[in-house]
Order: C-alpha cells, then structure tokens, then sequence
C-alpha cells in the first residue's frame, strides 16, 4: 500500500492494492523477501493499532518490521531511466496500400487535448441499469475513411477516458474514437455492494459494441483495460464485433491473486491475502483508501511507474484522483483488489485468430517484461502469426500516456495495414 510519500516506498507497497503481479527484482533472495513482506504487514499492523488507538509492544515491534522492510524496498526499488528508444521484437507486416506513418513528439503535444474539453463533450449510456459516460470523437476536416474500423479505448485500473487525452486526437484523424469509463470508474457509476469483474467489464464491452458503434470495431485497451478486451474478443459472440486487439502492458489477472509461474510472487500470497481481510474491515478500508488518493501519494505512485517523469503532471493526478471522491469508489476498489483475479491471456489467447498487437513499456514494476505475463506476450511472435510485439525501452506501465509518440509510431502504421471494412453500417444489426 502506497502510504508513504517517499519516491521509493510506492514501487512495491503499492503492489498490495494494484491490479497486476508484483515484481520482485530478480537479485531478491527469498530471505529478503520475507523482509519486505514482514514489512508490509508491520506496516498494515501499525496503523491498524495506530489507528484503533492502541499503544503496545506489539505496536513497537510493527513498526520496527516496518522500518526494516521500508529500507530493504528502498534498497531495491530503483528506477533507471534510459534512453527512450524502440526496440523490435516482432515486426508489423506494413501493407503497400497504406504506408506508414510516423507522429513526431511536437504533432502530438500539439493534438493533445484539454481534461476540461473531454468532460463538456462527454456522453452518457445506461447499461443494465446503470450510467457508463462515454466519449465519441471525430475529425471535423472530413479525413475518416467509413472503410477504416471505429477504435474503443479501454482505460487500466483507477483511469478514466481523460487518460487517453494524449491519444485521441492523433488517431481521430483517421478514425473515428470512442472511449469509455468502465462501471467503477472516472464519471460512470459506481454501484455499491456490486461484485465487479473482468468478465463483467468485457460484457460491458461487447454491449457498447453492439449498441452504440454499432460496427466491426478495434479495441485498444491498457493494464486491466487490455485483459477486459482480450475477454470480449474471446467471447464467441464476439466475432462479427471485434475486428482487432491492441493491448499495452496488459495485466495478468484483475489483481495480485491472479495465478502466475513465480515463486517470488506465490511467497508474497498470504500478504495480499492478509491484506484482503484488512480491505474487507470497512473503518480500516477508508483510512487505508483516503491515504491512497492524497495527491502526493498519487503523484509519487505515477513516477514510480511512468518512464517519462515529465510525463507526470497536475493533470494526470487529478484525472487519477476526482472519481476516487465519488460515493461508490471505495467499494469499487475494494471488490476489485479482493475479487477474484478472472481468466489470463494464457487461457485467451490460444482462442484468438484476429490480428493483434502488443506494446509493453520495458520500465514497468506492475507487469515487466521479464515478468511471468510479460515473458508470456514475449514468447509469442513467431509461434503465433496474430500476434505482434513491440517493446518500447524507458516506458513505463501507460505507454499511451508516457510516452504517446512511441506508440502512435507502431499504432498507426499497424492499424492501416488491416484489411478495409466491407462496409455497411448494418454489418452488426444483419449479424445479429
């Protein structure tokens, strides 16, 4: 749990309250990892007596584990920031017809939009009930081929549309963009007593789909965002729906628990299941969240897993921030780190024949590429034809946002080279 301001702490205190696995640096000894796990409950220990106004031997001892672990985190928790190139593994097929295109860092500072001017042009849909804010942007100089498939920009964890404001505004030159706030997130609904999922996320997906584009669409997801597209894809239903997948720094599972082939990750389980049970603590969960959404915690939180610090700016705080006030948002974050994890792009997949491009930021602590998902997405091209891979070296977990220029270089070109839509605006109402 991020409840330190400290530039270090974050990197894996957080990792108790994230959505993806945890990285354990790979010169960890299994020694030093209990140190950092005693630490982290010594320090969940400490402010739960703190808190409860108990003053104890077993307080002094907490804290003392919590200084031990905090420093050997500390130790470990490095960041290096390298010369920001693009590294490729695999690369992207590029179509004759449609050459390539190349977005300079200064078109896109220039085409990023304002927070302020996503919210005014923002929509709303009632899904099952409840209210899903939306946003449908096009270009108004009349460029957007009706051959070209409509995108979905799918948010990670604790995001919102705005997080995609570096994004939309490039891409809308040729396409027509839509991006949604999932249930539990930015301006949607926030249910209380609703037992959120991943499998819930990609209906909701599949739903929008249908109803609103109304067409063969592209879905581009981030983090938890990329394993909700990865979902509805695989549903069978699916089919006449999506037309490609692009997942940057996709999860693994909804959280921690999600089941991975590391040892290090499986010997820190019985502290994220501890902390579970302090999550399911109501009075505990407030405190443990308020402290989480103070904007220092936020803005140390995002340095720690964006490549490009400037990157980090007042904005993006409080895009993180604002819904986090919102009545419903500690529910939904408690469901969310205590669910169960959902399906794994191991188990989906082996069910996909569509083409699909991979991005993965090479400086991220929530789901590295040396990682178990990681190296999973990096064994790939070659074995499967579908699936391209490019690593971006100095990024971080959000690429479209640390580092937007590196992603549009191989998101554009890659998106052209997909064969046109046969259009017809009815393709899905014929389908269906």
């Amino acid at each position: 749990m991020a409840l330190s301001t400290s530039a270090a702490s974050p990197c894996l205190l957080l990792k108790s309250t994230s959505l993806f696995s945890i990285r354990v640096p790979a010169d960890f000894k299994k020694e030093d990892i209990l140190s950092v796990g005693a630490g982290i409950a010594g320090l969940a220990t400490a402010i739960t007596l703190k808190r409860l106004g108990i003053r104890s031997k077993v307080l002094v001892q907490a804290e003392s584990l919590r200084s031990g672990g905090t420093a050997l985190i500390q130790r470990h928790c490095h960041h290096r920031r390298k010369h920001v190139t693009v590294r490729t593994i695999q690369p992207v097929r590029s179509s004759s017809a449609a050459p390539a295109t190349v977005v300079s860092e200064e078109e896109d500072n220039v085409l990023s939009l304002d927070v302020s001017d996503i919210k005014a042009i923002s929509r709303s849909w009632l899904w099952r009930g409840h209210k899903i804010n939306y946003l449908h942007y096009q270009a108004g100089d009349g460029k957007t081929s009706p051959a070209a498939p409509p995108l979905l920009l799918i948010h990670g964890f604790g995001a919102s549309v705005a997080h995609w404001r570096k994004n939309i505004a490039i891409l809308s030159r040729r396409y027509t963009v839509y991006a949604i706030d999932l249930l539990g997130f930015g301006a949607s609904d926030k249910p209380t007593s609703f037992a959120y999922s991943t499998e819930g996320w990609s209906q909701l997906i599949l739903d929008f789909v249908n109803e609103i584009i109304q067409r063969p669409t592209v879905l581009i997801g981030n983090s938890v965002g990329s394993l909700a597209c990865l979902i509805a894809a695989a549903e069978s239903s699916s089919r006449s729906l999506i037309r490609g997948l692009v997942l940057l720094n996709c999860a693994g599972g909804m959280n921690n628990k999600a089941i991975v082939d590391d040892w290090r990750i499986k010997l820190l389980l019985p502290l994220l299941w501890f902390f579970d049970f302090l999550l399911n603590q109501r009075r505990i969960a407030a405190f443990l969240f308020d402290k989480v959404k103070q904007r220092d915690n936020i803005r140390n939180i995002l340095t720690s897993i964006y490549g490009n610090k400037e990157s980090v700016d007042d904005d993006l705080v409080e895009i993180i921030r604002e819904p986090a006030d919102d009545e419903g948002a500690l529910d939904a974050f408690v469901s969310v780190v205590t669910g169960p994890p959902g399906p794994s792009p191991v188990q989906l997949i082996p069910k996909l024949t569509l083409p699909i491009l991979v991005l993965w930021g090479d400086e991220d602590p929530f789901t590295p590429i040396d990682g178990p998902v990681g190296k999973y997405f990096s064994s790939l091209p070659g074995q499967v034809p579908n699936v391209s891979l490019f690593v971006l070296e100095g990024v971080g977990h959000c690429p479209h946002d640390d580092r937007p220029e590196l992603v549009h270089a191989k998101l554009l070109p890659w998106l052209a080279q997909l064969p046109a839509l046969q259009d017809n605006a009815n393709n899905l109402s014929r389908a269906n």
